[in-house]
Order: structure tokens, then C-alpha cells, then sequence
């Protein structure tokens, strides 16, 4: 269970990122950014890259996380970069990772003082 807790706080951190990487923009500003891009992007890839690794006994446990979606989002990042889709993008950084985040706070332990 530890590993996994890694895991979750490596992906609670990659999703902080991306969404501290997109707080200050618009989307057309986004649009003209190829570092906001690909800095949103590669958080992203992280937050699919630790999920993957999260063991089967915790994404049973925890069916509200959206798993599936998130490695799969991962694969689209790594092996289809050239042909991300900035629109569905942008949704996943505004709408999608702000409810991960809700989601993986409780799973991840408080830091210690």
C-alpha cells in the first residue's frame, strides 16, 4: 500500500501542476502557447504514467477515480503527441482535473509538520 500512496501523491502532484500551469490563462492564450501546451501536456502524461502503476487492489477500492480514462489519456499524450486535440485538452485541465484532484486528496496521507 505505500507504493501506492506514492503513486497517488505523484499523481495528486502532476495534477496540481497542470492545473497551477493553466490558472492564469485563457484559451486563447493557451492556444498561442506551445510551453503552456506542452507543460500541461507532460503533467498530464504523469498523472496517467502513476496511475498506471497504482495496484488493482486500490483502483477496485476507490471505483470513483476514473482509471481507465486517465491511462488512456496518458497512451493518447505519449504515442499520439502530434495529433493532441488542444480543445479536449484544455476541457481536460479546466473541468476534468480539478475533480481528480477532489478525488485524490483523501487518498493521499497529510504531509507531516
Amino acid at each position: 500500500m505505500w507504493r501506492d500512496e506514492a503513486y497517488l501523491l505523484d499523481m495528486l502532484i502532476a495534477a496540481r501542476e497542470a492545473r497551477e500551469f493553466s490558472k492564469a490563462l485563457t484559451w486563447e492564450e493557451f492556444q498561442n502557447s506551445s510551453l503552456h501546451q506542452h507543460a500541461i501536456a507532460k503533467a498530464l502524461e504523469n498523472i496517467g504514467e502513476a496511475a498506471r502503476k497504482v495496484s488493482e487492489e486500490t483502483k477496485t477500492a476507490h471505483p470513483e477515480v476514473p482509471w481507465r480514462e486517465i491511462v488512456a489519456l496518458r497512451h493518447r499524450i505519449a504515442h499520439d503527441y502530434f495529433h493532441l486535440d488542444l480543445v479536449r485538452m484544455w476541457e481536460i485541465v479546466q473541468e476534468d482535473v480539478p475533480a481528480v484532484i477532489q478525488m485524490l486528496e483523501p487518498l493521499v496521507p497529510p504531509e507531516e509538520s
